[in-house]
């Protein structure tokens, strides 16, 4: 392998020949030999979004000369279109602040930007990874304004996944109004319900996560660019920060704005921490529906088998015929990999000791990958589970016939002793309650009709 010398503050390194990063990212990838996993790329976007934004308001307050900047800003869209994904080895596992990753991409664009004005890499006569690309910047803001922008954008794809489940379980709940069951609670019987009233629950549940995204996601809105070491603006332009936020959220398309306190959007991560409630609380309630599904189907002869889930693929390799419900299962394993990462999280967000948080790089790779796995397997719940769900009729009319709980509006009439009586003494002798009721001669076998006529119940 061919190799260049780079420089940096520690002296001499040398650097594959071939490689866009400098001196610091190859002593990173010395020292972080830890996981084998990377910051995800969404992630190193939007570092070059922020370096992209950076040179374009340097070159306005006229602390960049416009070559320079243009060169970068062509650099970092490079990035941003994914054209060099495979310049950014460093592990997750590495210093808290992340200024490793921050000086990845500024090296990392800096090089391409050498090449563009016509050099080699590793000129930093013609353009300074630390000098010009970090212009004004420090990893202590870049590094959570990152993490924000992230989280923003690969939000709006989980927004328009959970939006999408919502209008299906909709669907659903329309498709089944008048189709009624027996409802449970403590898994046992309990008084009559349709179907759509119980798939209601779950589509408000998907409405209701949907409003708590949003409203987690204004706190993410707030970024602390230009707070540079720790809040007090050390060597950055008093306009740099308005004019590349600016830039940020036209490229974005997404109204962000500074902090109103840098100090604490540097020190504290608790924007990330409470977006990160918001898809802990998202997640339970998946894997509520996804249970919910799976006893619904359960059988389909020997079980509950009051819906029918789509049938994908086979369900056992010894038992021929068997069908599992698969898709549900794998929400289930998501919810629960997503409520372990919200808790990482949060101890992370713990870590903010004094003027900064030092767990950085890893609330950036739990978040995402948490979004990233809670919008795929919601579009996968959506469109191969919920949307061809059918409801068996005939199963849930037999269940509510054979139900005690349906005595309920008995009590009214007879006490709740005397209807509990009534409820045992079906139970015992294998008989409907209403075949109770007709035999005591409580009513007439019409009245009877009539008062348990289970619409009425619902």
């Amino acid at each position: 392998m061919e190799y260049r010398i780079e420089k940096d503050s520690m002296g001499e390194i040398k650097v594959a020949k071939d490689c866009y990063w400098g001196a610091q990212t190859a002593r990173a990838m010395e020292n972080f030999l830890i996981s084998g996993e990377r910051l995800p790329v969404e992630f190193i976007k939007s570092i070059a979004i922020i370096k992209m934004a950076a040179a374009i308001a340097n070159v306005q307050l006229g602390l960049l000369e416009q070559k320079k900047g243009d060169a970068i800003v062509k650099a970092a869209l490079e990035i941003i279109e994914g054209r060099w994904d495979d310049q950014f080895p460093l592990d997750i596992f590495q210093t808290g602040s992340a200024t490793s990753t921050n000086m990845n991409v500024n090296e990392v664009i800096a090089n391409i930007a050498c090449e563009i004005l016509g050099g080699e890499k590793g000129d930093k006569k013609l353009c300074h990874p630390n000098d010009d690309v970090n212009l004004g910047q420090s990893s202590n803001d870049v590094i959570p304004t990152a993490i924000h922008i992230s989280f923003v954008l690969e939000g709006k794809k989980l927004l328009t996944a959970l939006q999408n489940l919502a209008n299906d379980l909709d669907k659903k709940a329309n498709e089944f109004k008048d189709i009624i069951k027996i409802g449970r609670t403590h898994l046992m019987d309990a008084v009559p319900m349709t179907l759509g009233q119980e798939f209601s629950g779950y589509a408000q549940q998907i409405k209701n996560n949907i409003k708590r995204l949003l409203d987690a996601e204004k706190h993410l809105l707030e970024l602390p660019l230009g707070g540079t070491a720790l809040g007090t603006g050390i060597n950055t332009h008093k306009d740099f920060a308005k004019l590349a936020i600016r830039e940020i959220s036209g490229f974005t398309g997404v109204d962000f704005r500074q902090a109103v306190n840098l100090f604490e959007s540097i020190a504290a991560k608790d924007a990330a921490v409470f977006f990160g409630g918001a898809l802990n609380t998202l997640a339970v309630s998946l894997m509520k529906i996804a249970n919910d599904l799976r006893f619904l189907s359960s059988g389909p002869r020997c079980g509950i088998g009051e819906i029918s889930l789509p049938s994908l693929q086979p369900g056992s390799s010894i038992m021929p015929g068997k069908v599992n419900p698969v898709i549900p299962e794998a929400t289930l394993q998501v919810a629960a990999e997503v409520i372990g990462n919200v808790q990482t999280i949060t101890i992370c967000g713990g870590s903010s000791l004094l003027d900064l948080n030092v767990m950085m790089p890893l609330i950036a790779y739990k978040g995402l990958k948490s979004i990233r796995l809670l919008t795929n397997v919601v579009n996968v719940l959506s469109e191969k589970c919920v949307k061809g769900i059918t409801a068996n009729r005939d199963r849930c009319e037999e269940l509510v016939e054979w139900s005690m709980a349906i005595v309920t509006p008995l009590a009214l009439k007879v006490g709740y002793d005397k209807a509990a009586e009534i409820a045992y003494k079906a139970f015992n002798e294998k008989k409907t309650v209403k075949q109770v009721v007709k035999e005591l001669g409580i009513m007439s076998d019409d009245e009877v009709e009539q008062f348990f006529d289970s619409k009425r119940m619902v």
